[in-house]
């Protein structure tokens, strides 16, 4: 039978990348994001390459709008195999000017998106014994980066849920691995919020991420992409994408330094 994989925040960046990675494999697929033309598109895109597709609008941050997707992925294929989540946010400021407003954004869409979707398709894999879920995270969830407590909060909430996760599900058959991407050239800028404790010092952010995002440094969406296959075909724990593995790697072994060098960054910004 034709795997089955649900992807959220599939209408751009990697989870486009993954979603038409997937269809090339040869996958059925259901894709969830909030923005129905784009969603489309994608949805097109895979149709054009002679895939199954299914696009289901949805705000992960909804249960009922997650509860829906996840229905309308059975009533449609009759069995999910893979569950990728990925939709998330980023935000750059220092913890003064990061409201509580900010705080719930984040954790509701970079956690609490993670987890209604899990829940919600966890009896199906759990009645078939068997299934796999990628959690797609962030290097930001491996280390702490200057000013993104809350995006780091959330990220380091994702590795820990992934990490958790594997320990209960791993026995009874159902995958469970994290993917690490560093930066990584895609859309993410268009919802990133810039903080800084003046509108200049919130420009220069924005600035250094997008001359980021030009650099060889910087991972594109295809490279997370064929992480995210080489995890379903290959499982295995976890991956960190691009240049994150080498920054990671720095700072479980030499965390101190690592910490002086990152408190250095602030005090410069």
């Amino acid at each position: 039978m034709t795997p089955t994989a649900v992807i959220t925040g599939a209408s751009a960046g990697i989870g486009q990348a993954t979603a038409i990675l997937l269809a090339e494999k040869g996958y059925n697929l259901v894709l969830a994001a909030r923005t129905n033309d784009r969603l489309e598109a994608v949805a097109q895109q895979i149709r054009e390459l002679g895939g199954q597709v299914l696009a289901v609008p949805t705000d992960v941050t909804d249960v009922k709008q997650v509860n829906n997707l996840v229905e309308k992925a059975l009533d449609t294929y009759y069995q999910v195999d893979i569950l990728i989540n990925n939709a998330g946010i980023c935000m750059t400021a220092p913890m003064t000017q990061t409201s509580l407003e900010d705080w719930h954004k984040i954790l509701n869409v970079n956690l609490w998106g993670y987890i209604y979707p899990i829940h919600a398709l966890l009896p199906h894999f759990l009645s078939r014994h068997c299934g796999t879920i990628v959690n797609v995270g962030s290097f930001g969830g491996k280390m702490p980066l200057p000013n993104m407590t809350a995006y780091c909060t959330s990220k380091y909430a994702v590795t820990g849920l992934t990490e958790t996760l594997r320990l209960e599900l791993e026995p009874k058959g159902i995958h469970v691995c994290g993917v690490h991407p560093s930066v990584t050239n895609s859309d993410f800028l268009e919802r990133a919020v810039f903080r800084g404790q003046q509108e200049k010092s919130s420009e220069q952010m924005r600035s250094s991420i997008e001359e980021m995002l030009k650099s060889p440094l910087a991972s594109q969406p295809e490279d997370v992409a064929k992480a995210i296959f080489h995890v379903i075909d290959h499982p295995q724990a976890e991956v960190v994408v691009g240049t994150g593995a080498i920054t990671t790697n720095f700072y479980r072994f030499i965390p101190g330094l690592s910490q002086w060098l990152l408190q250095r960054s602030i005090a410069k910004s």
